[in-house]
């Protein structure tokens, strides 16, 4: 049966009696889909102890309104869990994380320059912030993390490197639905028919010659584009749909799904 733990405090107790067995983490912001799936498997098959962690952390939304408009399915996500033999889950309040507010944060000089850092000021900072709270308390072997987020997987490991961190970062590929589009839990905010719409996004990434081919397919199906760029061997794009921020990459000269 699942156990679930609200505070830092009732969760170190808890992890004082799981020593000497080891132990896989998965971070999220809960509203669960088949991509943390997949990840909560991998974590299963490869450790005795699998932690969840669900905490939508407001450090990382630069506009309240979408912090807002996040869903929250906390119900929902527990049985998931459960059925996917999660032993633990660390669901944490904000004033639990951030008791004296936002007082530190981690910054980086590089990886946070481009893409989503320069869009979205304060996101990646919050996002470096927070996991290093939540890998300090969970203290894993090892943490999950999926491909769709590159740039934020790409900043978590860095970070873990530079403060020597003990855990170790395991790249997870994207999941996708059948249409190409990458999971997200933002999905749910989309209509069906901009759903299907949706996934131009991946086609474009994979199809296109270069980035200002694919920003042309997506802005001719009627996205809103925000970047399409190319960094670290891959093409990243963002933009928006109904009012929905989404995000996708792929390796350079990656086939069609």
């Amino acid at each position: 049966m699942t156990q679930i733990w609200n505070t830092v405090a009732e969760w170190s107790h808890r992890r004082q009696t799981l020593t000497g067995r080891s132990i896989g983490y998965v971070p999220t912001m809960g509203a669960l889909h088949h991509g943390h799936a997949s990840l909560v498997e991998r974590c299963r098959a490869e450790n005795e102890i699998v932690v969840v962690s669900i905490f939508v952390n407001p450090s990382q939304f630069n506009d309240p309104k979408d912090l807002e408009r996040y869903p929250r399915t906390l119900c929902k996500d527990l049985a998931l869990l459960e059925s996917l033999g999660t032993d633990e889950v660390f669901a944490p309040s904000i004033s639990e994380m951030y008791p004296h507010g936002y007082r530190f944060r981690v910054e980086s000089d590089s990886v946070t320059k481009v893409m989503e850092g320069r869009r979205r000021p304060g996101y990646l900072e919050g996002v470096m912030t927070v996991v290093l709270k939540v890998l300090k308390t969970i203290r894993s072997d090892r943490a999950y993390i999926g491909e769709k987020d590159y740039q934020q997987l790409k900043v978590i490991t860095e970070m873990a490197e530079e403060f020597f961190l003990p855990t170790e970062i395991i790249l997870c590929p994207t999941v996708r639905e059948k249409s190409g589009l990458a999971e997200s839990s933002r999905n749910t905010l989309l209509s069906a028919a901009a759903r299907d719409k949706a996934a131009c996004l991946f086609r474009a990434l994979t199809t296109a010659a270069n980035s200002d081919e694919a920003r042309a397919i997506l802005e001719t199906e009627g996205l809103a584009v925000d970047y399409v760029e190319e960094h670290w061997g891959r093409r990243f794009a963002a933009a928006f749909l109904e009012g929905v921020r989404l995000i996708d990459n792929v390796p350079l000269g990656a086939d069609t799904f």
